[in-house]
């Protein structure tokens, strides 16, 4: 009953225009904050998809690697355990050190990773080759496939490049002593092959070469390794492999997710995420100012209204309950037309691409936009809460003014 009052109340004419126009403007200011928190959420989600689409392509779903220390030990057993762990689709087994390549008088330090033949089954990466082929050649013959900010640093052409370049890595000493240090060094001549590009970090950073000299170059033992990559079946319930992994090997052994992989860059994500949530919500917050305003002078538009309900056995509850349900029809008409309006603007820029990234220099060249279900209710909920806060204190003041009229009369 107290909603059948708030809806005639709402569609009402009021007796001053000032009341509707601020109502109207509340409601405005609602559907604006709606729409610009259900927008802004979902370019983040855009681009946090994204992100994960590059990633994915460079990080596995699962890795294995030392706890401590830079190697790990996996022998023929334990590989043929992983293997028929339930739930593991395929494993790459992974040399990996930084390495100065040098070109002539041009040189760069890079993450150099010697992967095995099975890295095809559990990476994406080798889709990515923009040069070449992703031909990482064998023991007696090494390539090397370069991302494309080193192979710009080492002023070469992946695919023309005739001159190898020169490889120096330091070797392991496994307690070796020698008497001059340029013998902890090796330096091995490697053909290039082909070029990578997923993104800066990595194409500015990462080289690949074939895990047998890469093992050969590092004097790693023939069980040795710098970690096991694996992809998975189940992609999103990874936790439940990687329990598994752990328990069978031990906490002397690292497994991590893809999230755990990068950890502090989805964290960054997710909090700047959560902090322009907070900032616009004060686009709310003058929401219900407004809101306050508008039934307020309803409030005293229907004083005699209220004088009547409580003379017919109202009590001061009930006359509180009326107006906190205006707050919410108002919350509830203005919170839906902004999701729609937002779903509406979302689908104009997917479709139109409307909202171009400025420069050029950026994998796409239009805001991405998704849209996840949490998002419509978690802002549909902060929106009934403002409103709900906004509207307690003209309800309050309607039920005190009813309670005096009374004993006045």
């Amino acid at each position: 009953m107290n909603f059948l009052f708030a809806w005639r109340y709402f569609k009402a004419k009021k007796s001053t225009n000032a009341i509707n126009i601020i109502a109207w403007v509340s409601m405005l200011a609602i559907i604006v904050g709606t729409a610009s928190l259900i927008l802004v959420l979902s370019v983040f989600n855009g681009f946090e998809g994204l992100v994960k689409s590059l990633y994915s392509n460079f990080y596995t779903d699962l890795k294995i690697s030392p706890r401590t220390g830079k190697t790990i030990i996996l022998t023929k057993v334990q590989l043929k355990q992983l293997a028929a762990v339930p739930g593991v689709h395929g494993y790459s087994l992974v040399a990996e050190d930084k390495a100065f390549v040098q070109n002539g008088d041009l040189n760069s330090i890079v993450y150099l990773k010697g992967v095995d033949s099975d890295y095809y089954k559990i990476s994406s990466l080798p889709e990515k080759i923009v040069r070449g082929k992703f031909d990482l050649g064998d023991a007696d013959h090494p390539n090397i496939v370069l991302g494309s900010g080193i192979e710009n640093a080492l002023d070469v052409e992946t695919d023309k490049n005739v001159l190898p370049l020169s490889v120096y890595l330091f070797k392991k000493s496994n307690g070796e002593e020698y008497a001059d240090p340029a013998q902890f060094i090796s330096n091995e001549n490697i053909a290039t092959s082909g070029t990578f590009s997923i993104q800066s970090e990595f194409d500015n950073k990462y080289g690949f070469t074939n895990l047998v000299f890469m093992k050969r170059m590092l004097g790693f033992k023939e069980d040795e390794y710098s970690a096991a990559e694996i992809s998975i079946n189940d992609v999103q319930h990874p936790e439940i492999v990687k329990a598994r992994l752990q328990q069978l090997f031990g906490n002397d052994y690292l497994v991590q997710t893809r999230y755990e992989q990068n950890q502090n860059l989805y964290s960054v994500m997710r909090t700047e995420k959560w902090v322009i949530y907070a900032v616009l919500s004060l686009i709310l917050v003058v929401a219900a100012f407004n809101m306050i305003g508008a039934l307020t002078m309803l409030v005293l538009e229907k004083q005699k209204d209220i004088y009547v309900l409580k003379a017919l056995g109202a009590n001061d509850n009930y006359i509180q309950r009326i107006f906190l349900s205006e707050g919410i029809l108002l919350a509830v008409l203005g919170g839906t037309a902004g999701i729609l309006l937002a779903i509406f603007i979302c689908w104009l820029q997917v479709t139109f691409k409307l909202v171009p990234i400025q420069g050029g220099s950026f994998l796409i060249d239009y805001y991405p936009v998704k849209l996840v279900a949490s998002d419509f209710l978690l802002v549909f909920v902060t929106v009934l809460i403002v409103a709900l806060i906004a509207s307690w204190f003209p309800s309050r003041k309607a039920a005190k003014q009813a309670m005096q009229s009374s004993v006045v009369s």
